[in-house]
């Protein structure tokens, strides 16, 4: 966490169970995502392109990428927050 802060803003821990979904959507922002525990694949929707994350694995959302995700067999808990860009 203390990694993240430097990086963004409004800093937060999540977690979800094992199968869980997130529909396709997209924010105002660009996130930072740091992969904690567990797996989970984001689906890039505009560019059909998968990308999955695993514990100490990084990503960058840019504002306005649509974007989905399923949490991983395992579950997950990841970290966020939020910078403009």
């Amino acid at each position: 966490m203390a990694r993240l802060r430097t990086e963004a803003e409004g800093c937060y821990p999540w977690s979800n169970g094992p199968g869980d979904r997130y529909a396709a959507h997209s924010h105002n922002y660009e996130k930072v995502l740091y992969c904690v525990d567990g797996s989970i694949t984001f689906v890039l929707e505009n560019e059909d392109k998968q990308l999955e994350l695993k514990p100490g694995d990084r990503m960058v959302v840019p504002s306005g990428t649509v974007h989905s995700a399923v949490v991983g067999p395992t579950g997950c808990t990841c970290i966020e927050g939020h910078r403009q860009g």
